[in-house]
């Protein structure tokens, strides 16, 4: 698949080999026990039982693992992936680099339960600076940053981390698989939310972890399996389908982010507007670099809460919703959530609707929200 281009990978990920009467991909399979030969018992076959195994959930872990570059295991959440990957590599008395800007909920796991452990948990922000590798197991980093979409080097962080002995993880939510590659950059591991724009239709909860690491990948299933933190047969398959569009939904998302930054970047009472597409985005330079598309997240400040409410309650178009990644635009004033932002800070997310209707219906609710 690696000739071909984004929009037939997706396409095509994970499906089986075609076989006349059979459907392109197959429906989901529900089911705890499955039939063991009554002599042999369990080894005869893939499936054992449905914790471990499922056939639905293997295609997926194909696809995705395709589309990374490396060997997948999904998880019920993005949580319940990057949690598992906290707790499978971590032991008391070893120190993690966590992001300071980053997913809020993993500082949190990682104060709440990491610290209570034994576990050294250090905090950098995204693009540093960074504390000593030296004597870190683990440092994990999410890239764009979300929500203030900061872009770290992946490559250099990636060899400064391994010279220190320290295994290299990237949150590749916000960018998907189609936006960069961390496994070919030299991380160890993918960690994603598989429920934002990966599968991108609102509709269900994904998480999963890729690596071209053997003992890593069979750390993590050993994990999963023991935890029972999968996903469903049917969310796999609504995943798997999903992706087909992947591509035409971050290109529409894109170009709707770029029109949309053009707007805001021209209005007065617009602050603190960032987008790693945008020339003069301090993150530009690396996202340029190191991604091959930039995603159709952008992040701005309206001053307050109340000019937030306004804005959206004007908008026709965008619905106050968290989450992103998704077919609808989005926006979310995070601070509500616990991110250290300012009270109106808003990460938008562009969805896939015209960009001309989308353009006019910001303008038209940012005049409707009252000046700064």
């Amino acid at each position: 698949m690696s000739e071909w281009g984004d929009g037939t990978r997706c396409v095509r990920a994970g499906l089986p080999e075609p076989a006349p009467g059979d459907p392109f991909l197959p429906g989901p399979v529900f089911a705890a026990p499955y039939h063991l030969d009554p002599f042999a018992g369990q080894g005869t076959s893939p499936n054992g039982y449905g914790r471990p195994d499922n056939p639905t959930r293997r295609l997926l872990e194909a696809a995705v693992g395709e589309l990374e570059g490396g060997d997948c295991r999904v998880f019920a959440t993005g949580q319940a992936a990057i949690t598992g990957l906290l707790l499978t590599l971590l032991r008391p008395g070893d120190t993690v680099v966590l992001p300071t800007d980053g997913y809020f909920p993993v500082r949190a796991f990682a104060t709440d339960v990491l610290e209570g452990i034994g576990v050294r948990v250090l905090f950098a922000p995204t693009v540093g600076p960074y504390p000593s590798f030296e004597g870190v197991r683990l440092v994990l980093v999410e890239t764009p940053a979300n929500p203030g979409l900061d872009v770290v080097d992946v490559a250099a962080l990636a060899e400064r981390a391994h010279a220190a002995g320290a295994l290299l993880a990237v949150d590749n939510t916000t960018a998907t698989p189609l936006g960069q590659r961390p496994l070919d950059l030299g991380a160890d591991l993918v960690v994603a939310s598989g429920t934002k724009a990966l599968t991108g239709h609102s509709d269900l909860l994904l998480g999963y972890l890729a690596s071209r690491s053997a003992e890593l990948i069979d750390a993590v299933t050993t994990w999963r399996t023991t935890t029972g933190a999968v996903p469903g047969a049917f969310d796999a398959w609504l995943a798997h389908r999903s992706l087909a569009t992947l591509d035409l939904r971050l290109a529409r998302q894109s170009a709707n982010a770029a029109a949309v930054v053009d707007l805001l970047a021209g209005r007065s009472d617009v602050t603190g507007l960032r987008w790693p597409g945008r020339p003069d985005d301090p993150a530009y330079a690396v996202a340029s670099a190191q991604m091959r598309r930039i995603p159709g997240v952008l992040s701005f400040d309206l001053g307050d809460a109340d000019r937030v409410g306004r804005f959206v309650e004007a908008a026709r178009l965008v619905a106050a919703a968290t989450s992103f990644g998704g077919l609808h635009t989005t926006a979310d004033r995070r601070a509500q959530w616990g991110d250290d932002t300012a009270p109106g800070f808003v990460r938008l997310s562009c969805g896939a609707e015209d960009t001309a209707d989308l353009v006019a219906d910001i303008a038209a609710a940012l005049d409707a929200a009252g000046p700064l």
